[in-house]
Formats: structure tokens, sequence, C-alpha cells
């Protein structure tokens, strides 16, 4: 535990904040940070009647590759997560859910960064389109989920959210009882 701490922001961006923390440990000793200050994300894990999971492929700069998603964004000031869902959805797959299932909310690296996301099943998907965000280019794959398990288990799916938001929606009463329907893998 630490006490004694401060705390100065040291850049202000658009996406986030880098802070500087210092802390005295129980040891004595002091302890600096640096912390990316995030207002928090969401992710769906959007499951069609078919059993189909929606995902979106785009270019990640911190990368440089593009990898395949959910579908998932940053919280606005003043939104809360279950409302970032449901505009985030319809923003990256077209798609709105009539259900937004929390399935968890978890730390997406804690040693560095305050980001808390907030992990949903979207079922009951139907046609609705917002614009994609400006600095955004996605591609839109459907994919089994039992597949999607697979691909996770041969480290196909590179993204921290993704497996971890599938993982959790796969575990949930509502899939592994087997609907939305469940198609065997094809792979």
């Amino acid at each position: 535990m630490a006490a004694a701490r401060t705390s100065e922001i040291t850049y202000r961006g658009r996406a986030f904040n880098l802070r500087t923390v210092t802390a005295r440990l129980r040891s004595g000793r002091q302890g600096i940070w640096e912390v990316l200050d995030h207002p928090g994300g969401v992710a769906m894990v959007a499951v069609d009647a078919q059993g189909g999971v929606l995902l979106v492929r785009q270019f990640r700069a911190a990368v440089g590759a593009p990898l395949l998603e959910v579908p998932a964004g940053t919280c606005e000031a003043g939104e809360q997560p279950h409302e970032t869902a449901a505009r985030e959805l319809q923003e990256e797959v077209g798609m709105r859910a009539e259900h937004l299932t929390l399935l968890g909310k978890f730390y997406v690296a804690p040693g560095y960064t305050s980001e808390l996301l907030h992990a949903y099943l979207a079922t009951g998907l139907t046609a609705s389109v917002l614009p994609a965000d400006e600095d955004e280019e996605l591609s839109i794959e459907r994919v089994p989920l039992a597949d999607l398990l697979l691909m996770i288990k041969r480290g196909e799916i590179e993204d921290g959210k993704t497996i971890t938001a599938v993982l959790l929606a796969a575990a949930h009463p509502l899939l592994a009882a087997g609907g939305p329907a469940q198609a065997p893998p094809t792979a």
C-alpha cells in the first residue's frame, strides 16, 4: 500500500492523459509511475440469431497491423457504459441490440492505464447504422462462435479485450445452453 501520494498531468491528449504518480511505499522507498488516464470503454460480443459473432477488422497503429476484434469503443463524457455499447454497436457493425447483457468489467492493463472496460453480450440484433468515426476504416466479418473459440485457442486472435469478452460470453448461460443457435465449428 502506498501513502503520501502526488499526481501530476504531464501530457493531455485527445484519447487520454499521461500522469506521473509519486508515492511513498510501506517499505519507505519512493515509487514513480507513469499512468495513462482513460475514460473507460466497452466491448460487445454481438451474436446473431444463427450463432454468428460480428467482428471488425481494423488497422491498429500501435501494432502496425489490422486486428480482428469485437466491436468496442471509448465512453464519451457523461455517457454510461451501456449507452456507449449501444452507440458503438451501431457505428461499427450497423446493428442495434434488443438485449445488452453485462458480462463483466475488467482493467485492460492496470500496470499503466486506468482504463476499465465493460464487456457486453449483444443479442436480438437488427440493422441500425450510425456513421463510423472519421479515423476508423472497418470491415465486418461474421464468425460462428465455435470457430471464434478455436481461433482464440490457435492464437489467431491477438486482441486482449476480444479474447476476454468472447470467453466471458461463451461461459454465459444463454450461449453455454446453446442459444442463440450454436453452429458447429467449420475449421
